[in-house]
């Protein structure tokens, strides 16, 4: 990722590109309606069709609800998604699919306000899809294929545009399949006009675990070899993935096998992950030739950290720096202080630093997998850290969401809700039958919600695995109130329950589902569809 030298020179560039030939306005929504006679675009198959009573993505509430937003300046971006080499670092290079030729695809950067229109050329050999994780967006332009948009077949190419109205960290990626476990990522940027912040320098950081295209493996063979569950394993406890009575180990379908076990985490409520990473990677880099950041002693330093992983909680830490979180998931916090962070799949915090100086290891470490990624702030000489690095940080003191409070600013009114939806968290290891409900996914099953409801989430966790469940199109408030941060991506322990209320105030039908690629895939999502 490319380093932002300062803020003033971030708006400056972000002012000036705005100013630009490439930003002309373009007329038409992107919408299902009237897209066939967008320059031949081909948009593949049609959705399911909306149940009656239920506002269609494209529907005259959506339109509506995007005309609030308001039409700011027009942000125009061409983005290919192909199959392409990627050179991981220190020799290891793969082949994958990515956007353009970069890991993580290159960052998309607009300010509160705008109008990003940006068109997804596939040049891949599935259909695929963008998905535009945290964003308050117009349904019809959500990314889930069969539910809010046709996928886009390869060959074809797809016009999304919509109003940007939050700033914050947010980041994108296909919700097409297992493909997010492959290169398909990219940051998403939204600048505040009116930044509260004082910092000299941002840097976006990247987490991510990686397996396609290592020693033959891909993301589709590893859920192969998940969906085979665990035979004979029936009511086993997923908490150990003790496999001494299991009379042998499953066969992938390609590659060596990927089934993790024994992964162990205090903070995660036992089972760490499903699958067995060969590489954990920063800004698409190994420990071995990391990413490095330079700065200078005393410079005041945002980090904009994503996870973007498909199984993997990190643990993350700065050696030498106390860190200040300000924000998660793109909404601001009350200030708080921590050594190290934990951050499940889809979640995002912003920190600040003071920069030593020296040279300091930001290590991610994969939590219960014995194994981490690496990147390097430098604002001085010395020697690079060693790949195993593991600074004292990272056994420090450790914050998790639920020990933030939001800023007063986007503190979420209090008021009883008006509606409870109950949704409880099934399956297993034994069978990889993840649900919710006992019911794998099917994208005409609604949870009926009306627009201008106080609606409450109620997480309930049977199973001994833990889950970052994602609400699209929305932000909640944690602990079922004002109290607590606002996110959209939440960590539900084995056993345990999360309560989590939002205001329904963008109409539409929006997935909620946990964002382990692999448990959503194997059926662990559902729908909230707002009624007419």
């Amino acid at each position: 990722m490319s380093a932002h030298p300062t803020r003033r020179a971030v708006l400056g560039a972000t002012t000036a590109v705005a100013g630009g030939a490439l930003l002309t306005a373009c007329s038409g929504s992107g919408s299902m309606d009237g897209m066939d006679g967008m320059g031949g675009m081909d948009h593949g198959s049609t959705p399911s069709a909306t149940p009656p009573g239920f506002v269609d993505p494209a529907g005259p509430e959506v339109v509506a609800a995007e005309a609030r937003r308001g039409s700011g300046p027009v942000r125009n971006v061409r983005l290919t998604a192909t199959a392409t080499p990627l050179d991981l670092g220190g020799g290891r290079t793969v082949r994958s699919w990515a956007y353009g030729d970069k890991l993580p695809g290159q960052e998309v950067r607009v300010t509160a306000g705008d109008t990003l229109a940006l068109t997804l050329a596939n040049h891949l050999p599935e259909p695929t899809s963008l998905h535009w994780h945290g964003l308050a967006l117009r349904n019809d332009m959500d990314g889930v294929p069969g539910l809010t948009q046709r996928a886009v077949a390869p060959g074809a190419s797809f016009a999304y545009r919509f109003a940007v109205a939050h700033p914050g960290t947010y980041w994108f990626h296909p919700h097409s399949g297992v493909q997010q476990d492959r290169g398909l990522y990219a940051p998403l940027i939204v600048e505040d006009p009116k930044e509260p912040l004082a910092y000299d320098r941002e840097w976006v950081v990247v987490l991510d675990d990686w397996v396609d295209g290592v020693d033959g493996s891909t993301p589709d063979a590893v859920l192969a070899e998940l969906r085979k569950g665990m035979g004979g394993m029936d009511g086993m406890d997923h908490s150990g993935h003790d496999m001494g009575d299991m009379g042998g180990t499953p066969t992938p379908s390609a590659g060596p096998s990927r089934m993790l076990m024994g992964a162990t985490s205090e903070a995660l409520g036992g089972d760490a992950g499903d699958v067995a990473y060969p590489y954990y990677l920063v800004n698409g880099r190994t420990p071995q030739d990391p990413a490095v950041f330079t700065a200078k002693p005393g410079e005041r330093v945002r980090l904009r950290i994503i996870n973007a992983g498909g199984d993997t909680a990190f643990r993350v830490a700065l050696g030498g720096h106390e860190l200040t979180v300000t924000h998660t998931d793109g909404f601001p916090v009350r200030h708080t202080t921590a050594d190290t962070l934990l951050l499940g799949m889809g979640e995002r915090y912003d920190v600040l630093v003071t920069a030593g100086d020296g040279v300091f290891p930001l290590v991610a470490q994969a939590e219960g997998k014995k194994a981490a990624a690496l990147a390097v702030l430098r604002t001085g000489g010395g020697a690079a850290p060693d790949a195993s690095v593991r600074p004292k940080e990272l056994t420090g003191r450790l914050l998790t969401a639920e020990k933030l409070a939001p800023d007063a600013s986007v503190a979420l009114a209090s008021k009883a809700p008006d509606r409870t939806v109950r949704l409880t968290l099934t399956g297993g290891m034994a069978k990889y039958d993840w649900a919710f409900d006992g019911k794998p996914y099917r994208p005409d099953a609604r949870h009926p919600v009306q627009a201008g409801e106080r609606v409450r989430l109620v997480f309930a966790n049977t199973t001994s695995m833990w889950h970052p469940v994602h609400l699209h199109g929305h932000t909640f408030a944690l602990a079922g109130g004002a109290g607590g941060a606002r996110k959209d991506t939440a960590v539900v322990r084995p056993k345990q329950t999360l309560t989590v209320d939002f205001d329904a105030d963008n109409p539409g039908l929006w997935m909620v589902h946990c964002h382990n690629v692999y448990h959503s895939e194997a059926g662990m999502m559902t729908v909230l569809g707002y009624r007419k």
